[in-house]
């Protein structure tokens, strides 16, 4: 009863929040991002030592400047994912445009299937609208970390399902993808694959500088069904406008050898954040533990 309450009082604040426009939404931005930084101090200590384990050549003024555009940034990604919850079809192809979607059409027909490997940068979240450049019956797919709350869990579903996204649980991931397989769906399944790995399901690379893991299920995916790989690269054009291009990594896994696709995604992110460091989400504890330490535990 309590969670079901919890829930519809945060549907409630979140829907009220997000019809207001744009334009009043980011006022409150900047004014978040005063009491984020400046106030609550969030995350500060973490954001900062990630940025100078991976830009140890910067300077301190210049990676400040890149800790303060960070927040910046933070504080209009929550209220641009939250506006999703109210937002049209129309003002999301709007702020949210496509590149080399020829190639990927193409290949999804082909192939009955591609991987999109999706970093947490700029407003990821708005690529739930890519349906709008598939073809009618093909399934965009959202693979997802369930919620421990039931109920927000729904709510987040509900929102990332508004605009023809199929939300599938990372555990049932491989299940899903056959079965829509079998009935004959052509699919694009969309991995975000940047974040600290659980379990056992960790690739070890050089990434920043430093020794990282990142998680292999979309490569292991994509050799499974053969599926052609792409890097989802995003561009944040300005406020509230976003762009993503599509880079094909591989088209043929099989014929890859063992991690070189999370390598290559490393990689491209890594190109990604040399060109604009400050879109990307240095509040998570990224390099939680070293791959000794995980190999002890």
């Amino acid at each position: 009863m309590k969670s079901r309450l919890i829930y519809w009082l945060v549907y409630a604040v979140m829907w009220l929040f997000s019809a207001l426009p744009f334009k009043v939404l980011y006022m409150l931005s900047d004014l978040n991002y005063w009491l984020m930084y400046y106030v609550g101090r969030y995350r500060r200590k973490v954001v900062r030592e990630n940025l100078k384990k991976s830009f140890p050549d910067k300077s301190d003024a210049e990676r400040l400047q890149i800790e303060r555009k960070f927040y910046r940034y933070l504080s209009d990604y929550m209220l641009e994912d939250l506006k999703m919850l109210h937002m049209s079809a129309e003002d999301l192809y709007r702020r949210m445009t496509y590149k080399n979607t020829e190639q990927y059409l193409e290949l999804t027909e082909k192939y009955g299937g591609i991987i999109v490997m999706i970093p947490h940068y700029a407003n990821y979240e708005w690529l739930i609208g890519m349906g709008a450049i598939m073809k009618p019956g093909d399934v965009p797919m959202q693979v997802y970390k369930p919620l421990r709350d039931k109920y927000l869990n729904e709510l987040f579903k509900r929102i990332r399902s508004r605009f023809g996204g199929y939300n599938i649980p990372k555990h049932s991931t491989a299940r899903e993808i056959i079965n829509l397989k079998r009935e004959g769906k052509k699919m694009v399944v969309g991995l975000i694959t940047d974040q600290w790995p659980s379990g056992s399901e960790k690739y070890w690379t050089t990434f920043l500088g430093q020794e990282t893991a990142f998680l292999n299920g979309a490569e292991r995916i994509a050799k499974m069904m053969n599926f052609p790989v792409f890097y989802c690269e995003l561009t944040k054009t300005r406020r509230g406008f976003c762009e993503a291009e599509f880079k094909l990594m591989t088209e043929n896994p099989k014929e890859t050898a063992e991690g070189e696709i999370t390598e290559m995604f490393a990689h491209c992110l890594e190109r990604t954040l040399y060109r604009e460091p400050a879109y990307w989400l240095w509040s998570h504890k990224r390099w939680k533990a070293s791959k000794a330490e995980c190999e002890r535990s």
